[in-house]
């Protein structure tokens, strides 16, 4: 989905039901203590993280995580998609870990990892996530990872666009937001390798993330921290 530099256009409209518990009148009602409950389970979890232990506290993880975390990812749904033309999908993901390939064969994550993907006829969709670990609670948004097409048109924008770009980079950090590690060890040809926008040109995708803080209401404070990042999306939507 191509617009000018500068201009982001997003529209979502509510995706998929997902099924989560509600209220009499049918509103999901996110439950209050699910950061506290979530690091309290998976702190447990990473000093026990076998099948064993799982079998005896699935009936806690169902209850205490599970069902919370989608209840708040319903909640967070239709405040996403209001006003808009597009779908918002929710996700939570599995706390099985695939460990075909893994060294580690601790089979579960240590972590509650859910994601909600804005379909915006784009050649790519950007995502909001949200994830607690016994440690750090996280929000960001962003593309893991450009397509070959998108990835070029990535770097040229970069490349002709820095002062923009690194201003937005620059407010983004002064914001709290963080930026993943460059996947690559050298700025790819042709671009100089002294570029001034040297680690944007090495990434092969752009996430922003922070630490969420703050009391209140879960859904308000994630829906306070996603509008924060929504000048990094803006950006990013010139070439997807």
């Amino acid at each position: 989905m191509h617009h000018c530099p500068g201009q982001f256009v997003l529209h979502i409209a509510a995706g998929p039901l997902i099924l989560a518990n509600t209220t009499e009148g049918g509103d999901p009602m996110p439950d209050p203590t699910l950061i506290k409950d979530a690091q309290d389970f998976f702190t447990s979890l990473a000093r026990d993280n076998t099948k064993a232990w799982w079998s005896a506290h699935k009936e806690t993880y169902d209850a205490r995580i599970k069902a919370p975390a989608l209840d708040l990812i319903a909640a967070m749904t239709p405040r996403l998609a209001t006003g808009s033309g597009h779908p918002v999908a929710g996700k939570l993901f599995r706390p099985h870990r695939d460990v075909r390939f893994s060294k580690d064969k601790t089979p579960y994550n240590t972590h509650l990892h859910m994601m909600w993907t804005f379909a915006a006829s784009g050649r790519q969709d950007p995502v909001f996530f949200f994830g607690i670990a016994p440690e750090h609670v996280t929000v960001g948004a962003g593309v893991t990872g450009f397509d070959k097409p998108v990835l070029e048109d990535w770097r040229r924008m970069v490349d002709l666009d820095q002062i923009r770009i690194g201003t937005l980079m620059a407010t983004s950090s002064a914001a709290g937001f963080m930026f993943r590690e460059p996947e690559l060890k050298r700025v790819p040809a042709p671009y100089p390798a002294d570029h001034p926008l040297a680690d944007l040109l090495r990434s092969k995708g752009l996430v922003v993330r922070k630490d969420l803080g703050g009391t209140g209401d879960l859904a308000d404070r994630l829906m306070a921290e996603f509008a924060a990042a929504l000048p990094v999306l803006r950006m990013l939507d010139s070439i997807l």
